[in-house]
């Protein structure tokens, strides 16, 4: 099979594959070395600095021994299949990388022959990277569940982060569409890498030589809407591997329907749920960053995010006893709880009203959403003047229901070499 033939099969097989974000690692050229890893960011994504960068996102092979109901790559599918070896993916890394169309690779494979065999030829391919094409650019790649620790541990000595997919929310789940896979086994190699992360960065402060172990951490991702769990479900599991395993991203995926699988919402008029995921990623940043817990974000008696509003405008709206909040007089954590107020805008208060207390238009002037903050906060005692604070009247404001509806616009996905119809 041709070389490119190979990149179109496993490259396209790869796009399934959400757990890729910002390096989170610094490192310098070095002499003799081509390229570096910075923080600023990597695969399609924008960073701190406002750059886009990229990474060559494939596959090692789409060849697999499992047969995930959910999977296009599953071994029962009629696909077409290839595999680079080592040496072909390194040369088509570092030929990507000398005519700048990336920064670095993300490297994840089927399960080829077995969880070693496999991990074994990852191993190798990074190996030829980094010691014979001297490449020191960003890697993340993806450890395989049921590999041997010591390949795992490996594995993170070549790359940059590692991940491990926990794929879906529940161990039920898990066991009905994905027969091959154990939960046990998913989360054996996220403890080994918490801890072998752990060590290093002690021997690093010992001796700055010592070898560097997933210096970026891990990340893993689960798949929303193939299966019946709720929203509090999946983040209360989020906060689980967050706190248990220290991950740098749990990343969600919307389930895109690949079977005809009983087990699976029929893909007959199945829309993916795409809301449903970017509320779990606001959420996500609640979780992270504003001292939010999954208890208080969802309950059994509100076991779903409202797909009209945000997460942090659904609580506020059912806790109307936090508010209104004070804003010359409150404390971080009470600002940070008001909609339309971030981790920046938090700051900007924080520091300005040191010279001085702040009015409704200071609050404009410093970037506050005051279309969302409006209706939670007071300036020295007193709403916005003429401000209707209803509850239902609140909530159908910041859900946009008070907006005249208008037709949407219909826009057609091209490619960079397709003509629109005439």
């Amino acid at each position: 099979m041709e070389l490119m033939e190979k990149l179109n099969i496993l490259a396209d097989a790869a796009k399934y594959d959400a757990a890729c974000t910002s390096s989170g690692v610094s490192r310098g050229g070095r002499a003799g070395s081509i390229g570096s890893a910075g923080n600023s960011g990597c695969c399609h994504t924008f960073s701190a600095d406002g750059r886009c960068v990229s990474l060559l996102k494939i596959l090692m092979t789409n060849h697999c021994c499992y047969d995930c109901a959910y999977c296009v790559n599953r071994r029962s599918n009629d696909v077409p299949r290839a595999a680079f070896s080592p040496r072909e993916l390194c040369e088509l890394t570092i030929q990507f990388y000398r005519r700048n169309y990336i920064e670095g690779l993300f490297l994840s494979s089927a399960v080829l022959k077995d969880p070693n065999y496999t991990t074994e030829r990852m191993i190798e391919c990074l190996r030829l990277l980094r010691s014979e094409y001297h490449f020191n650019g960003y890697i993340h790649a993806k450890a395989i569940p049921g590999a041997d620790s010591v390949l795992t541990y490996q594995l993170g000595l070549l790359a940059d982060r590692l991940s491990v997919n926990i794929e879906l929310p529940s161990e039920q789940s898990l066991t009905l569409l994905c027969p091959d896979k154990k939960k046990s086994a998913i989360l054996s190699p996220m403890a080994q890498i918490r801890d072998k992360a752990e060590q290093s960065k002690n021997e690093l402060k010992l001796y700055r030589h010592a070898p560097r172990f997933a210096p970026a951490g891990q990340s893993t991702q689960m798949i929303v809407g193939a299966t019946p769990e709720n929203d509090k479900h999946i983040l209360t599991l989020t906060q689980s591997l967050y706190r248990k395993y220290q991950l740098k991203r749990v990343f969600f995926s919307a389930y895109m329907p690949v079977s005809d699988n009983s087990l699976l919402p029929s893909p007959v008029g199945f829309q993916p749920p795409l809301l449903r995921e970017h509320r779990l990623y606001q959420a996500d940043w609640l979780l992270r960053f504003y001292g939010f817990t999954a208890g208080e974000l969802l309950d059994d008696d509100h076991p779903n995010f409202d797909a009209a509003l945000d997460p942090k405008s659904d609580w506020a709206l059912r806790h109307p006893e936090a508010f209104p909040v004070e804003i010359n007089r409150a404390g971080k954590e009470e600002l940070l709880r008001v909609p339309g107020i971030g981790v920046l805008g938090t700051k900007k208060i924080l520091t300005a009203r040191r010279y001085g207390p702040l009015s409704f238009e200071g609050l404009k002037r410093l970037g506050i959403v005051m279309k969302r903050a409006q209706y939670f906060i007071t300036c020295s005692g007193r709403y916005l003047p003429g401000l209707k604070t209803s509850q239902e009247g609140v909530y159908r404001r910041l859900a946009g229901l008070e907006r005249e509806e208008l037709p949407q616009p219909q826009f057609q996905q091209l490619s960079l070499f397709d003509l629109p119809a005439s």
